[in-house]
């Protein structure tokens, strides 16, 4: 079956870096496009991030755009997201996701998801 699985979250001061992975398996996922989501407490789950399956297209979303930076080892069925200049505002839970609408970086009905892991940027 599908398993999406993150690491790589914790607490970091304004200003650093976290470097987030997301081990995939059980399906082809050199094919899939991937992206990384993230919630706020009470707020909507947004895309942030995504990859293409094909051509490891790029998208971002203005709020990330310069500083966060996505890849994937499809050897190692994984895809990373580097952050830098973290902010407090970049406080989340941070979901990985399989199989997403790569144009809009949205899910879709057919989008599998990891567990999350939790970024807190705070002095």
């Amino acid at each position: 079956q599908v398993q999406l699985v993150e690491s790589g979250g914790g607490l970091v001061q304004p200003g650093g870096s976290l470097r987030l992975s997301c081990a995939a398996s059980g399906f082809a996922f050199d094919y899939y496009p991937m992206g990384w989501f993230r919630q706020a407490p009470g707020k909507e789950r947004e895309g942030i991030s995504c990859i293409s399956g094909n051509d490891a297209s790029t998208y971002y979303a203005d709020s990330v755009k310069d500083r966060f930076t996505i890849s994937r080892d499809n050897a190692k069925k994984t895809v990373y997201l580097q952050m830098n200049s973290l902010k407090p505002e970049d406080t989340a839970v941070y979901y990985c996701a399989a199989d997403v609408n790569f144009y809009y970086c949205s899910n879709a009905s057919h989008t599998r998801w990891g567990q999350g892991t939790q970024v807190t940027v705070s002095s």
